[in-house]
């Protein structure tokens, strides 16, 4: 089965070069691990499902492109999954830039390591499609992971000038008092004051910082329980196949994991709906597949494809988009799923074109209990 963010189910049609890069992707990411955890001081208290996070859908879909025939120019082409993988590393881990660069050239290696102890030949078109990908995931990566920590600091900004404004109302009060006051004794008591308020700003500060530098972002409350992926996906497609209409589709082996039933079902809903909404009418396709601790949940539809410039603005609050483009309105569907996929310790991306549709794909730990607020003990 590929993991490639199109949800092409096999590996018909595809080279032999491409198969063979697919058959070897365990060996790649067995040694790619090894190689960041001794490389990347940062990355010895990431578990694996964090550290792998959106790659082997990457790495199959490098393997895509390297048939001539097939419709992507390179592995990170037609997708924002790479994008998702930099917030990921600026929401869950301590990864620095230059080392997120470190990873992918750590990657690149491990597949020419490989290839080479397989015997597994590339000619110099195909390698330099292996090149183009991970210098443009690179790009998509690091902007995303910049854009994150942007965002921090301007949390972090609007935080501190809203909460501070009491203690220092209470100070810049207290001190015109001390400066016209003739009474030592109500003057002491004003500074007792005062110093009362600077600890308050001084326990805020420490509060605020080890908040937004640890959390990382804000989370929804998540209750997890243990349950069968495909169980939720049947359940929730019998929701949309009314009157034998059979237009929504699984595919998904038995996977249980730790997830917030009620918080996936609703993101589940919101992009069959989308689906449906903007779709030409064709089935839609639900696939689920398990791969280094991680689940991939994928929504995907024929129909008009979500223009590039739009595939990261569709996830911001207050926005929709339409045929037509990007319109004003009250969209929140997508800022959910996307909320929950981060919530769970994950990303959502979406992968968007004339020729394989639009799939939108929800990558999350299998277990999500170290990386979720409020789970069970």
């Amino acid at each position: 089965m590929t993991l490639a963010t199109d949800q092409k189910n096999d590996d018909s049609g595809l080279s032999p070069t491409s198969k063979a890069m697919l058959a070897m992707r365990k060996e790649v990411f067995g040694l790619w691990e090894t190689h960041v955890r001794d490389h990347i001081d940062e990355a010895e208290a990431v578990s694996g499902p964090i550290l792998i996070n959106t790659l082997p859908a990457f790495y199959d879909n490098i393997a895509e492109a390297l048939t001539p025939s097939y419709p992507r120019e390179h592995g990170a082409s037609n997708t924002n999954s790479m994008s998702a993988h930099g917030g990921e590393r600026a929401r869950m881990t301590t990864f620095r830039a230059d080392q997120i660069i470190l990873e992918y050239q750590l990657f690149r290696d491990a597949i020419a390591q490989t290839a080479n102890r397989l015997d597994v030949r590339f000619s110099a078109e195909e390698w330099r499609v292996v090149e183009v990908s991970i210098d443009t995931a690179v790009r998509d990566a690091i902007r995303e992971f910049a854009v994150i920590h942007e965002r921090m600091r301007e949390r972090l900004a609007a935080t501190l000038s809203h909460d501070m404004r009491n203690p220092l109302s209470l100070i810049v009060t207290a001190t015109e008092f001390i400066a016209r006051s003739p009474d030592i004794d109500e003057a002491r008591r004003m500074a007792v004051r005062i110093q009362v308020g600077a600890k308050r700003m001084q326990l805020m500060l420490a509060q605020l910082v080890d908040v937004l530098t640890f959390e990382r972002a804000a989370k929804l409350p998540l209750v997890l329980t243990e349950f069968d992926i495909r169980d939720l996906l049947e359940s929730t497609a019998q929701q949309f196949n009314i009157g034998g209409d059979e237009r929504i589709k699984i595919s998904a082996g038995s996977v249980v994991g730790q997830w917030c039933r009620s918080s996936l079902y609703r993101a589940l809903e919101n992009l069959i709906t989308n689906a449906i909404k903007y779709g030409d009418g064709g089935a839609i396709r639900i696939k689920a597949a398990a791969e280094g601790g991680r689940l991939m949940l994928s929504v995907h539809n024929t129909g008009h494809p979500i223009d590039e410039g739009q595939r990261e603005r569709i996830f911001e609050y207050l926005r929709r988009e339409g045929q037509g483009g990007l319109t004003e309105g009250w969209g929140i569907g997508l800022p959910y799923v996307r909320s929950v996929a981060e919530g769970h310790g994950g990303s959502v991306a979406v992968d968007s074109s004339a020729a394989a549709g639009t799939t939108f794909i929800i990558d999350i730990p299998v277990d999500c209990r170290p990386y979720v607020n409020g789970g069970p003990d």
